[in-house]
């Protein structure tokens, strides 16, 4: 928290001032000022900006400490880069270049921008449900002795109001609730206005309950010093009474409109209140205005009073921060003026009420009103100033792993049960960094038998009542401080958004995690906003959806997933594999515990089946392993065949079937396994951008005639492997689920979606006979 010894609030004023011109300033030299290749508007919610700055003056020039984290309302981007320039953070050069290529941001981007951002912004509300799983990562590793108790620091989201429509806003709070969080606060620009109307009358008042029951602080901050001071004045009351009763669409125009619009509103409301009427006329226009508009939020006393007083308090907190949506600008309280713009004229009259002469419009001091001394010192004094506040830790490695036998016949989504489960048994202290979690599928996707040794997180111990009365279970769950698997609700958001919080565990805490989040591979397309998100961010994690594709026959299709192998390929920071058997999926799991922690490694994400295959009896050797890691390799001999069919995951066992059959009656059958589609395609594009590199899958299918058919077949969409025949000009016959599923046993699911045996014999059949 930065002390002021004199006239601290003058200089914040001078502070807020300067952010107030050069935010506003950086979207009139992108839209009016610097050269365009086109005529489209460049943007920038000018609006929008102007309601938070004085939040985010007193937070960054008055009460954050350095290593708070804090994400920032997605419109309020500019503001942040502002700040970010006078603590000398951001380069002038972005802030010329906004929403340009390299330059800053349009929202706040942790791998995108120049300067540092603690959580990426843009999707809203994701914004604020990050702040919620960062305590609950923070929490976690207090709990464990990775980071002292008195290491905590406040998680902090700036959010819009219209922000709070967002249904990840609620899964979260309640997933906050139920982990009982610490040190989080919602700050909430509450300006009544959202991008296409007036927010909706009192919503303040549910918001309060809503906050309440899930066990928050709630702060309301409504009236500046100003208004706050006609409380003790005759009729005082009796304004501030109207000010909470004024319909939200009323008190915008009025903002708009000005001091004498106020003037005849409130004579006609007041026309026999004499107290009232004496306060108006003692005001002229202006100071009337600025008497009406005084909102906390704009308030730098009011909100230092509020956010100070709570520094100490570890409850979770929402400050619901009245506000004027475009304050101080001429767009104040227009009802078009989220996306509007001051235009030229405007902004001209505004440069000169800001005492900025015409050239020196990014100097830092130009201005302001103390002397340029005192002015960069107090900058320079601050926490934030030219500093690097992204942590670090070193890479760990997970040892001893690398021969675990399996069963005969086991399905790959067991094969992971029993992968973790001997992890489970390790002491190799490093395991101690693996953290699970899933929404309310732990024993369905096999992470049962790592929680019955690792156990479950939780802030107070919990007996198991079921084991008391002696009720026997396999899963012998334990609740305590020390848990290792952090289990969530049925909300597939809230999975994706923890994956993200604690695959930055290193950046934010300085403690690497190796997070592994288990999830219906259906339903990853339920969290595709948040998993999206945390990609974007560059979170490091594993994703293990199983069960996957229509071998979930019975189930029916909306738990039959087609389209995730192609989501995991389009999926930027984010590597699909799908292996068949369980010595590839051995082999590439520890693996990515390694790659995730790379430098140019990514998050990698397991499709498995519940299906279970006879396992082949074989020694991988390192050809084939580092094959397999590559994407593909060869299932037997390598050339010289009349087809070859290429597949993915459990569909093996029907295409060696076929090879059996088609053997007997002399049709040489090639297999081709590709164990990534993904990796394969990545490594294929860099191949085609490049002169003297040849990509893995033209090495694959170097030696096979040009005139050999391609048949492609996987349990998911068709499109994941059909492309492999352009590599080298291959017609291709693809195979794969383009339609949703039914409930039915698993023979005639694979017939109806033509992936079966004889689909693959039908198509070879047409191959010859044409």
């Amino acid at each position: 928290m930065l002390e002021y010894k004199e006239n601290s609030f003058t200089i914040l004023q001078q502070i807020e001032k300067k952010i107030s011109w050069l935010s506003n300033y950086i979207i009139h030299n992108a839209n009016y000022l610097r050269t365009k290749d086109d005529d489209l508007k460049v943007g920038g919610h000018q609006a929008s900006c102007a309601s938070v700055i004085s939040i985010l003056v007193i937070l960054y020039f008055k009460v954050l400490n350095k290593f708070d984290r804090i994400a920032i309302k997605p419109h309020a981007s500019p503001v942040f880069h502002a700040i970010q320039y006078l603590l000398d953070n951001q380069k002038l050069e972005n802030l010329k270049n906004f929403r340009k290529l390299n330059g800053s941001q349009a929202y706040p981007s942790k791998t995108k921008d120049f300067c540092e951002v603690d959580f990426s912004t843009g999707s809203v509300g994701l914004g604020g449900a990050m702040t919620i799983f960062s305590s609950i990562t923070q929490e976690f590793l207090i709990d464990n002795d990775f980071i002292k108790h008195t290491a905590a620091r406040k998680m902090i989201s700036i959010f819009g109001d219209a922000e709070l429509d967002e249904g990840n806003v609620y899964e979260a709070l309640l997933e906050g609730a139920k982990h009982d969080i610490k040190n989080c606060w919602w700050i909430i620009d509450y300006n009544r206005q959202s991008l296409d109307g007036i927010i909706h009358e009192k919503l303040f008042e549910k918001i309060i309950k809503l906050f309440q029951l899930m066990d928050w602080k709630v702060e309301i901050l409504k009236f500046g010093k100003k208004l706050e001071g006609l409380k003790s004045i005759k009729g005082g009351k009796d304004i501030l009474d109207w000010i909470d009763d004024c319909p939200n669409d009323l008190f915008s125009a009025l903002t708009f409109q000005g001091g004498s619009e106020w003037r005849k509103t409130l004579k006609k409301e007041f026309v026999n209140n004499k107290d009232v009427l004496k306060i108006i006329d003692k005001h002229n226009d202006d100071k009337l205005h600025d008497l009406m508009t005084n909102l906390a939020g704009h308030d730098l006393h009011s909100l230092d009073e509020a956010f100070s007083s709570n520094l100490n308090n570890e409850k979770p907190t929402c400050f619901i921060c009245y506000t004027v949506k475009g304050f101080g600008l001429p767009l104040a309280g227009h009802k078009d003026n989220h996306s509007g713009i001051m235009n030229e004229e405007q902004f001209d009259f505004y440069q000169k009420s800001m005492g900025i002469n015409k050239g020196k419009e990014w100097s830092k001091t130009e201005g302001i009103k103390i002397s340029t001394k005192i002015f960069e010192s107090i900058l320079s004094k601050n926490p934030f100033y030219k500093t690097k506040r992204e942590l670090q830790d070193q890479k760990i490695e997970i040892n001893g792993f690398d021969f675990i036998s399996f069963k005969e016949k086991i399905s790959t989504q067991e094969a992971f049960g029993n992968l973790l489960h001997e992890m489970g048994k390790g002491s190799d202290s490093n395991l101690k960094r693996i953290v699970t979690t899933s929404p309310d599928v732990t024993v369905s996707t096999n992470l049962g038998s790592w929680v019955n040794q690792r156990n479950i997180f939780r802030h107070e111990n919990k007996e198991d009542l079921f084991k008391k009365k002696n009720v026997f279970s396999a899963q012998k769950w334990k609740y305590n401080k020390k848990g290792q698997h952090i289990e969530l609700g049925i909300a597939e958001n809230n999975l994706f958004l923890l994956l993200a919080t604690l695959g930055i565990a290193d950046k934010l805490f300085g403690v690497r995690l190796i997070p592994i989040g288990t999830i219906y591979d259906t339903f990853i397309g339920r969290g595709l906003d948040a998993l999206n998100y945390a990609t974007y961010i560059d979170a490091r994690f594993i994703l293990v959806g199983t069960p996957s594709g229509v071998t979930l026959s019975h189930e029916g299709g909306a738990h039959q997933s087609i389209t995730t192998p192609n989501i995991g390929i389009s999926q930027p920071n984010l590597l699909y594999y799908e292996p068949s058997f369980a010595d590839e999926l051995n082999l590439l799991f520890l693996w990515a515990t390694k790659f995730i922690q790379d430098t140019n490694g990514c998050s990698v994400y397991f499709r498995l089946s519940t299906k279970k295959l006879l396992q082949p009896k074989r020694k991988l050797t390192q050809e084939v392993k580092s094959d397999i890691i590559m994407g593909a390799y060869w299932l037997g001999e390598s050339d010289r065949h009349d087809v070859i069919i290429i597949c993915t995951g459990v569909i093996i066992a029907e295409v060696i079937k076929c090879r059996r059959e088609l053997n007997n009656d002399n049709v040489k059958v090639g297999i081709l396994v590709v164990t990534s589609p993904d990796k394969i395609y990545k490594d294929w594009e860099k191949a085609n951008r490049s002169l003297d590199y040849n990509s893995h899958i033209e090495n694959k299918l170097k030696n096979v005639d040009k005139e050999t058919p391609l048949i492609t077949i996987i349990d998911g969409h068709s499109s994941a492997l059909s492309w492999i025949g352009a590599v080298r000009g291959h017609k291709v016959f693809s195979h794969g689920v383009n339609k949703f599923g039914q409930s039915g046993d698993l023979k005639e699911v694979y017939g109806d979606t033509n992936i079966d045996f004889k689909s693959i014999i039908d198509s070879i059949a047409r191959i010859f006979i044409k």
